[in-house]
């Protein structure tokens, strides 16, 4: 389904939520709106190819509607593992339910609706977390990202993907002013790429990458480095 939730002039323009109506169009909606997802998650399943080890738990926290999830279990060799997918929004919980359902993998999955602060990480090869720290209180990040190291076996990497933003303004404003272009390209109006700029501005709150780099090696990481980066998005894979 398109999504066209801010194709209308708004009165007053709500912050963003993951309901029913976001649900719907998430497909749509991420497709057209973060360059470079397609391949992160297609990639992300080589990386589970390589890394997951026998017996051990995989987490996706952040889960969305399960295409990570679903990459993984595609790659994953072992069928002694265990995935664990985990988001707070029921809407989403409940179409990755069905999702993981009419997929035919082996490796068997667990989708938990949930906020990824009351999760225990234990016993992980690999742990993932999909464009979602952003849209966790920044007090929390250091506290959440420290857990997941904790969690994850020796050998075990934790990839992280998000949108940032520069330290410097001219970067800042030139890597911005690409992605509108980019949104534009894939059929946004000005008017609806202004109205989900104003919906996002007090929920997903980005970082550096120096912040996430520092925030890494506090925790723990041994090695962490880009591995994907489109405009203003990226991913980053740390090992422990």
């Amino acid at each position: 389904m398109k999504d066209d939730i801010f194709s209308k002039s708004m009165n007053k323009v709500e912050p963003f939520v993951f309901d029913d109506k976001v649900v719907k169009v998430f497909d749509d909606m991420i497709r057209r709106s973060v360059p470079g997802y397609a391949p992160i998650i297609g990639l992300i399943g080589i990386l589970a190819e390589q890394y997951v080890k026998p017996n051990t738990l995989i987490y996706d926290l952040g889960c969305s509607t399960g295409a990570c999830t679903l990459s993984m279990r595609k790659n994953i060799k072992h069928s002694d593992c265990k995935i664990i997918a985990v988001d707070n929004s029921y809407a989403m919980v409940e179409q990755c339910k069905k999702n993981i359902k009419a997929d035919a993998g082996l490796v068997p999955v667990e989708v938990l609706c949930a906020d990824l602060r009351d999760i225990k990480v234990e016993n992980a090869s690999m742990v993932v977390m999909n464009f979602t720290l952003q849209f966790i209180a920044p007090v929390d990040r250091l506290k959440v990202i420290q857990k997941i190291h904790d969690g994850i076996l020796p050998g075990g990497i934790f990839i992280i993907s998000e949108k940032i933003k520069f330290n410097d303004p001219v970067e800042d404003k030139a890597q911005t002013e690409l992605y509108y272009a980019y949104k534009k390209m894939n059929g946004y109006s000005d008017l609806e790429i202004s109205q989900k700029r104003t919906a996002l501005e007090e929920v997903l709150i980005p970082d550096t990458l120096e912040e996430h780099f520092k925030r890494l090696k506090v925790a723990g990481f041994q090695q962490a480095f880009v591995w994907f980066q489109c405009f203003n998005f990226v991913s980053i894979v740390a090992f422990k």
